[in-house]
């Protein structure tokens, strides 16, 4: 059974940092490329991150672009978001997401971690 299982949200202030950790099992995880999204209350989710299977690719949102990092760890079966300069409209639940190889949509989800910023 594939598990993806967020932690690290938590209630921070405007221009504070957190990391995100997704960790994953029940998969071969160095095959599958590893997305961040975010939903904010009463929006629709939306895409923050994409790291490929490799590392080698990351592509972000533009306005978490130069604040926002997705990388990942295969030998830890781990993605993560280090989040820098946290702005109020980062808050959100923040999932992680699972795509095999390299054009593939998600297959597998998180349940999500709360991530609060206050002004």
């Amino acid at each position: 059974q594939v598990q993806l299982v967020e932690s690290g949200g938590g209630l921070v202030q405007a221009g504070d940092s957190l990391r995100l950790s997704c960790a994953a099992s029940g998969l071969t995880f160095g095959n599958y490329a590893m997305g961040w999204f975010r939903q904010a209350p009463e929006k629709s989710r939306e895409f923050v991150a994409r790291i490929s299977w490799s590392g080698g690719g990351t592509n972000y949102l533009d306005s978490v672009k130069g604040r926002f990092t997705i990388s990942r760890d295969n030998a830890k079966n781990t993605a993560y978001l280090q989040m820098d300069s946290l702005k109020p409209e980062d808050t959100a639940v923040y999932y992680c997401a699972a795509a095999f190889g390299s054009n593939a949509g998600y297959t597998y989800w998180g349940q999500g971690t709360q991530v609060t910023v206050s002004s």
